[in-house]
Order: structure tokens, then C-alpha cells, then sequence
């Protein structure tokens, strides 16, 4: 494990969050209140969930400002990380509760979600700007995609934001190669 459970679980879900904007993929993956609760209950999220159109506008608002954190450079990155816990009057405190043991919360739970989110991002990138980890962060090497790839394997392996983008570009080396056309990774 790279990061302690908690963070891992904040960079995956705002990476996930991030993904469903619509300029990185075909369409906008977050466009109802129901897909809102169900990216809530994807990355166990407790605490306030107003499951409201507002909520949803401004879980959407956040989108670009988590993309910006997490691919800027090292010391930018640690700037936005102390604007976003400065403006949210972010208070640091271990919290325990199922199914989780001792982990960090910065906010209420009764703050809004878009909030929980920021700050819960904005957390773990303390821990990825502090291990000097931001090559775990990165583009998708798709080159019709621009979504955000979370690498947490051993050997930094990873190189897709999905699967889809991944069998597409093992569908297309395939391909060249059987057509004889190096030109294609």
C-alpha cells in the first residue's frame, strides 16, 4: 500500500469524480441525482448527503478545481491544498466509524458533500506531495482521451483512466500489428 487507506480512497474517488466530466470521455457521467448517490455510495461517503440538484451542482462545480489539483505541479499543488483546507476552516481529527477504524476527517460531517470531497482530496494530497508521489497522477496515454489516471500499482505500471481506454489501445496495437503498421503503440 502506498497511501494509508483513507487517502488512497479520497484520490480514487476525486479521480473517479474528475472522470466524469464530459470533455475527458464522450459524455457527462454525472448528471442526475442519482448518479450522485450512487458515486456516493461507490466511495462510502458518510456523513450529510442533501441528494438535492444543488448538491449536484456543486459536487459537478468541483470537477475542474479537483482536475487543476491534482495534475499541478509539486508546489503549486501544495498551494491549492492550503487554500482548499483554509477555506473550508478545515480542523483535522481522527474519526472512527464502521466499516473504517482510526482514519482522518477535516470537516463536520454535516458540511456539503462538495466540501467533504475537496477537503477529503486536499488531505490526501498532503500525503502524495509529502512522498513526492505525483507520478502516481497522470493523463490517460489514450490519445483520444484526457482523463485522469490514479497509478497505485507496485511497478507504476498503469497508463489508461479505464478499461475501455485501455482494450481500445490493445485493440488498435493488435490490429497494426497484424496489418503490419509499427506505427501504433
Amino acid at each position: 500500500m502506498v497511501f494509508a487507506h483513507d487517502a488512497e480512497q479520497a484520490l480514487q474517488s476525486a479521480v473517479a469524480l474528475v472522470n466524469t466530466m464530459p470533455r475527458l470521455h464522450p459524455a457527462d457521467d454525472l448528471t442526475t441525482v442519482a448518479e450522485l448517490n450512487a458515486f456516493f455510495e461507490r466511495f462510502d461517503y458518510t456523513g450529510r448527503h442533501d441528494r438535492t440538484t444543488a448538491e449536484l451542482d456543486e459536487v459537478r462545480a468541483l470537477r475542474p478545481v479537483l482536475r487543476e489539483l491534482l495534475l499541478a505541479p509539486r508546489d503549486t499543488a501544495a498551494a491549492s491544498v492550503n487554500r482548499i483546507l483554509s477555506d473550508a476552516g478545515a480542523v483535522p481529527q481522527l474519526v472512527r466509524h464502521p466499516p473504517y477504524d482510526w482514519h482522518v476527517h477535516a470537516v463536520p460531517t454535516d458540511a456539503p458533500l462538495a466540501v467533504r470531497i475537496a477537503v477529503e482530496t486536499a488531505m490526501a494530497m498532503i500525503d502524495v506531495i509529502r512522498e513526492d508521489e505525483h507520478s502516481r497522477l497522470g493523463v490517460c496515454a489514450d490519445d483520444d482521451c484526457e482523463g485522469i489516471v490514479l497509478d497505485l500499482s507496485r511497478n507504476r505500471s498503469r497508463r489508461f483512466c479505464s478499461t475501455a481506454c485501455g482494450n481500445r489501445n490493445a485493440v488498435a496495437a493488435y490490429r497494426a500489428r497484424q496489418s503490419g503498421d509499427v506505427s501504433v503503440p
